[in-house]
């Protein structure tokens, strides 16, 4: 039985958002043979992936203030921004697509900024039936952070959970997965505070409501999409809109849990959310 899954690599698991442009190959590398090996054992696994941007994009996204739209009186270093950034997502798109390609996985890459339409920095329009038809082919689609053009302000930044919730209302998946450098979600940050507790599950209802407030923080490195609280808040309203759907967020620092988490449904595994 067929089952789509959504997997994002996190800006800060495929890079060091701590310094411009440094991917992190080796660990590109791993996970690509993990994905490998999980499609393998399940071939009727329709997987898309996603990745953040990183150091890559967010670096340029934060020097020219891209997500806030084209500046009044500074417009042409505005758009000169605005294709540096993606420019700069594109180059790390390139190293994803090559390390699955490497792994043996027919890779192809979809970018975002091609069709996304965006009004207010919320992404309205995004062609989804390409990718759609890649999946049906047993192709492994790449979707990424980017810039996009907007409606009222110009230009503006899409993460990843933007797109996946987008597309996620068209290709129906029954799981997300979230692999970043943490093992869920905490109550603190778990790289400052070695005490920091980590929250196995979490309610959409909860999060929408703001009683799990105090447990979302922002993001190691830079990062110029809202860091953890945007990503939870963003599924969190795509979990209550879908309610069997089910968002995970884990690590894939260590050997073998991205493999683990798209072989066993059910592992307890970093922070579950749902409906």
């Amino acid at each position: 039985m067929s089952e789509t899954v959504f997997l994002k690599l996190g800006g800060s698991l495929i890079t060091d958002k701590t310094q411009r442009e440094t991917a992190r190959l080796d660990v590109l590398a791993r996970l690509a043979g993990e994905i490998a090996q999980a499609r393998a054992e399940r071939p009727a696994l329709r997987l898309l992936v996603g990745h953040g941007s990183g150091s890559f994009g967010h670096f340029a996204g934060r020097e020219y203030g891209t997500r806030g739209g084209i500046v009044a009186g500074a417009e042409a270093r505005s758009w000169y921004g605005y294709a540096a950034t993606g420019a700069a997502a594109a180059r790390l798109n390139r190293l994803v697509t090559d390390a699955m390609l490497a792994a043996g996985l027919p890779a192809v890459a979809f970018q975002p900024s091609a069709s996304a339409a965006c009004e207010a920095g919320e992404l309205r329009r995004l062609a989804w039936e390409p990718i759609a038809q890649a999946l049906g082919a047993g192709l492994l689609p790449i979707v990424y952070g980017d810039v996009a053009l907007d409606s009222r302000q110009g230009c503006t930044i899409i993460s990843t959970e933007q797109i996946f919730a987008y597309l996620a209302r068209h290709l129906a998946p029954a799981r997300i997965l979230l692999a970043g450098v943490v093992d869920g979600v905490f109550d603190s940050d778990p790289l400052r505070q070695p005490a920091a507790r980590r929250l196995p599950r979490l309610r959409a209802a909860d999060v929408l409501a703001g009683a799990a407030e105090p447990a979302l923080g922002g993001s190691h490195g830079v990062d110029v999409t809202g860091g953890m609280a945007s990503k939870v808040r963003e599924m969190a309203a795509l979990a209550a809109e879908m309610p069997g759907l089910v968002v995970q967020f884990l690590s894939g620092e260590p050997a073998g849990q991205v493999r683990r988490a798209l072989l066993e449904p059910a592992a307890e595994i970093g922070t579950r959310l749902a409906a």
